[in-house]
């Protein structure tokens, strides 16, 4: 489809923090290639844990959008969606783009009927298949859909995102931004380095301090000259302190110094990142970096993790995977722990090599 400048006002409907923002992005540069004349406001949800940064901290000053609309996902305080319903019928919105991850039929249903019987929206692209329970599978690799194509495919009516083109997973990252990164950087001199974020909000991601010491320390000694960064939120701090107790060079802890697009900056400029399934992960995607991650098997394979050919995943795929649990305490994270650090390094050989 070509480019349609008759469209003045785009309301976009996609939830989520960091990770879920960063795999949208394709779609995002897509709207804009489709409607350059329009205003395009972000309908999405307040964080709702602080390790969770809001849209409007990764997609910053990149244009893709203009503002936000926002309101607690899951409320169902009639006061809060009567003025979510005024807010997006006094924007007047041309149509909507549904960006939500896959809802069963009930859910969609309820979802279209606010929109268009009480928002008042007719046109709406991308939900005629986002009630489907299924995800395609890859038969050469056992690997569904990624979330980013899967995002892709809902918008095809428009164009193509094309997920795969690195090119259209563009921070814009700013002058501005990049210098704060090099400042930061600064304690690490000119040498080459690696990014740690060992942290995550869900207790059934978090492989553990004492793994990524053992994988930190196991790495340095093979890459002495090899400086380290570490990433996170403010309350990584002392654990990514922990995990990093034994590198042997450089070292600076940015947990909670930066924001998600300084953050993706320092990231642009390291080997490797690595870390847990989470949303630095998909920033260092984003960048080009290569991530080697312990990925736990709550999720789908192939679901979430990094779009790119050099990452290395580490995803062992037991009996339970798909669980979907935040907080794993009956089976004892069985997919997740088992994963050795000296498996890590393997893997980030590997990614090195590469």
């Amino acid at each position: 489809m070509s480019a349609d400048s008759s469209l003045s006002r785009v309301l976009i409907y996609r939830l989520g923090s960091l990770g879920d923002t960063t795999v949208a992005l394709p779609c995002f540069h897509l709207l804009e290639r489709i409607f350059p004349a329009a205003q395009r406001i972000l309908l999405t949800n307040f964080p709702v844990h602080a390790k969770a940064p809001a849209s409007a901290a990764v997609l910053g000053s990149s244009g893709l959008v203009h503002d936000y609309m926002r309101y607690s996902a899951g409320t169902r305080n009639p006061f809060e969606l009567l003025r979510l319903a005024f807010e997006i019928r006094r924007f007047r919105p041309q149509i909507l783009v549904y960006l939500m991850p896959v809802r069963s039929p009930r859910q969609l249903q309820r979802d279209l009927t606010f929109f268009r019987t009480v928002c008042g929206i007719q046109h709406i692209v991308g939900a005629s298949s986002a009630s489907e329970s299924t995800r395609r599978i890859d038969p050469a690799t056992g690997r569904f859909q990624p979330e980013s194509h899967r995002l892709a495919d809902l918008l095809h009516p428009l164009g193509d995102a094309a997920p795969d083109d690195l090119s259209n997973w563009d921070l814009r990252l700013t002058d501005a931004e990049y210098k704060r990164a090099a400042a930061a950087l600064a304690p690490l001199g000119s040498a080459p380095f690696f990014v740690c974020g060992p942290g995550t909000k869900m207790q059934a991601k978090d492989w553990g301090t004492d793994n990524w010491r053992a994988l930190l320390d196991q790495l340095s000694a093979r890459h002495p000259a090899h400086a380290l960064a570490l990433i996170g939120a403010t309350e990584d701090h002392p654990a990514a302190a922990a995990a990093a107790a034994a590198w042997r060079g450089p070292q600076v802890n940015l947990c909670g110094a930066l924001t998600p697009r300084e953050t993706a900056a320092v990231l642009a400029r390291a080997q490797l990142f690595l870390g847990p399934d989470s949303g630095p992960m998909h920033l260092a995607a984003a960048v080009g970096t290569p991530a080697v991650i312990a990925f736990s098997a709550r999720g789908l394979p192939g679901v979430w993790f990094p779009v790119g050919a050099r990452h290395q995943v580490v995803y062992h795929q037991t009996s339970c995977f798909g669980c979907n649990l935040e907080t794993c305490i009956e089976q004892r994270r069985r997919c997740l722990l088992p994963i050795t650090p000296q498996e890590m390094l393997t893997a980030c050989e590997r990614a090195l090599r590469d």
